[in-house]
């Protein structure tokens, strides 16, 4: 879908870096590096992106950080229309909304870090009955056209510790 729209291949990539979570940070150098693309490429799409003020940069050392501008009047449109692109809002509305004694659930991996992936990985974290979430992932996985890799915790045994990954923050999208 968003490809029809969006010719660029780097720009896409740059809305999932910093739409789908907006902590992620990220300078050219490590983007170059992420995204097996040339800095050229990269810079120009960053430089466009700052300048329409979707964008925000600051200096540490020698290095210029990129984060999404989430002040920007189109940031909540923007982020729903990459959640819709990944396939997320699908998994809220239909997962989430038909799991029972659900406290949170958080996005991690690849998709956490803002890199396109066919797997999102997930966390719920609650009493849930997990034949029916297996049941529930299997249809929303056709939906979506990925596959959906996930973990349960009971809300006595979790800390955001135990998920927390050294490249990405993990991504609440729900809270009870």
């Amino acid at each position: 879908m968003i490809d029809t729209l969006i010719s660029s291949k780097t720009r896409i990539k740059l809305l999932l870096k910093f739409f789908l979570n907006s902590n992620n940070k990220a300078y050219l150098r490590n983007l170059e590096e992420e995204f097996g693309e040339s800095t050229n490429a990269i810079r120009i799409e960053l430089n466009r992106f700052e300048q329409a003020g979707m964008l925000t940069s600051l200096s540490e050392g020698n290095k210029k950080v990129f984060s999404a501008n989430t002040r920007h009047p189109l940031f909540g449109d923007i982020r729903s229309i990459v959640m819709k692109y990944v396939g997320i809002d699908q998994i809220v509305e239909y997962v989430i909304k038909r799991l029972g004694h659900l406290e949170e659930v958080y996005l991690v991996g690849e998709f956490a870090r803002g890199l396109s992936g066919d797997i999102i990985d997930l966390v719920f974290v609650g009493n849930i009955n997990q034949h029916f979430l297996a049941e529930l992932v299997e249809k929303v996985e056709k939906r979506i056209n990925r596959r959906i890799r996930y973990i349960v915790f009971d809300a006595e045994s979790f800390s955001v510790e135990k998920i927390r990954d050294n490249r990405a923050e993990p991504l609440l999208l729900w809270s009870r």
